[in-house]
């Protein structure tokens, strides 16, 4: 119990910490000298667009309460991750950090939960740009890419310049309650691993070169 509680508490958590930070950022446009209206507006529309997002995890956690079927729509991987960056906007650019995509073209569809995989990609984004904003050396670099590996799996990956991954606690990373934030849940990795699993997939993290990290996932075509 303690577990479903804490994941649902990550799940819902995000959109609406989303739509704070965009909340935020529409006061200071609003507030500015001259007002900048049409950032303002882009600010709110972002905050709708978070209440249906958090309205949509809810509807997910009903349903896998009620041990729904699991959705298996057709998806193009490319158009979830410019989703998710839409919705990272606000904290993107509250944090000053320089976000880059790859996104190979003519990638075939994967199928699956939309709401799932943006969740999976948000986190790691979120996750990506925490680690990036923490150290004060070097610039603050986020890049996501994806790609068709030569097990004909589609591949995303998430890279960043943060500090890197503890090595002693990198077979740890995916598990429940475990963290190396203060106040963490814990489960946001955790969930990340279930979610995709259940897709079919797999998630791993490595050492980014120079620095950093890579956090990347797999999943089936057709």
């Amino acid at each position: 119990m303690g577990q479903l509680a804490a994941s649902i508490a990550h799940e819902v958590n995000q959109p609406l910490a989303a739509a704070v930070t965009n909340a935020h950022a529409a006061l200071r446009w609003l507030g500015a000298q001259p007002p900048d209206l049409e950032e303002g507006r882009q600010a709110l529309g972002y905050i709708i667009k978070d209440g249906h997002r958090a309205s949509e995890v809810i509807d997910r956690i009903r349903a896998l309460i009620k041990k729904a079927p699991a959705r298996d729509d057709p998806l193009d991987i490319n158009e979830i991750v410019l989703e998710v960056i839409a919705l990272a906007r606000s904290e993107v650019l509250s944090n000053g950090v320089s976000l880059q995509t790859q996104l190979a073209s003519a990638l075939p569809l994967v199928h699956g939960d939309r709401i799932q995989l943006q969740q999976v990609i948000l986190n790691l984004v979120v996750n990506a740009i925490e680690a990036t904003s923490s150290t004060s050396e070097g610039a603050r670099e986020l890049l996501i890419s994806t790609g068709r590996d030569a097990s004909d799996v589609v591949l995303v990956a998430v890279r960043d310049s943060g500090p890197g991954l503890d090595p002693e606690g990198l077979g740890r990373l995916f598990d429940a309650f475990y963290t190396t934030k203060a106040g963490g849940l814990g489960m946001g990795l955790a969930i990340c691993r279930s979610i995709i699993e259940a897709h079919g997939g797999r998630i791993w993290a490595t050492a980014n070169v120079p620095r950093g990290a890579v956090f990347q996932f797999t999943l089936p075509v057709g």
